[in-house]
């Protein structure tokens, strides 16, 4: 291949804006990240008297988080549905916060909003698991 052409095609890749999004830095920022929340999760689930390992199977830890939220299981056929799906999270968000003692804007904020910020902090804290009004 020519000087030229190898010239142009390294102009053509300095021009790739998404180059970024996966270089290896960034991707060892998310794998961290991700390291740290399924942690923060793992600790929460077993806070709440369930099994930790739990978080990383997927669908079966939407399970287990609706009843750490003390919400019927039949609630996972929930999050399959469009929208639904959004008032679901943010009712069980809310009601993980206050199985834990915290508040529904802590559910809310920290717990929806915040992409799960709001577990790692009820996971790692000093925070107690106490269901409101029992099992439901």
């Amino acid at each position: 291949m020519p000087k030229s052409a190898l010239l142009l095609a390294s102009a053509q890749l300095d021009n790739y804006p998404m180059r970024s999004l996966f270089s290896l830095p960034f991707l060892l920022f998310i794998f961290i990240l991700v390291v740290v929340v399924a942690g923060g999760c793992w600790k929460l689930f077993e806070k709440a008297g369930q099994p930790g390992w739990a978080i990383l199977i997927p669908i079966y830890n939407a399970y287990i988080l609706l009843k750490v939220a003390g919400r019927p299981g039949w609630w996972l056929l929930l999050y399959f549905i469009p929208l639904v799906n959004l008032v679901i999270s943010i009712v069980v968000a809310i009601d993980v916060a206050k199985n834990f003692g915290q508040s529904a804007a802590f559910g809310f904020f920290l717990n929806f909003l915040l992409g799960g910020i709001g577990y790692v902090i009820l996971g790692f804290g000093d925070y107690r698991y106490q269901p409101i009004g029992g099992a439901r």
